[in-house]
């Protein structure tokens, strides 16, 4: 027969491997945002990746618990040089991306 202490173990243990199960999707999502940006600005995301480097609980303007997450990137802009840029999703939804000062690639005339 099981104890508390051993349905409690086993409750953890399937909470911390339902978080990693669905972390996959948030990093998919800000791998793909990220990816667009850069697109949309003649941007290369380098490595083709992000890094999770933060998360905390909020509440969403329904009241509901959700996590805020926030990843790092490096792009370039020229490439000579890398630069970091910052995500930040609430749930699975975009709030905000940031970039370094970068330096703008020559015009052609």
């Amino acid at each position: 027969m099981f104890s508390l202490a051993n349905l409690l173990v086993l409750g953890l243990i399937g909470l911390v491997a339902l978080y990693l199960w669905r972390s996959g999707e948030y990093t998919v999502r800000a791998r793909e945002l990220a990816r667009e940006h850069c697109r949309r600005l003649d941007l290369q995301l380098l490595d083709d990746s992000v890094v999770i480097t933060r998360i905390w609980p909020m509440r969403s303007a329904s009241g509901r618990l959700i996590f805020r997450r926030s990843y790092r990137f490096e792009f370039a802009s020229t490439g000579d040089r890398r630069y970091r840029g910052t995500l930040v999703l609430e749930g699975l939804q975009l709030r905000d991306i940031e970039l370094d000062a970068y330096k703008l690639p020559p015009e052609d005339y």
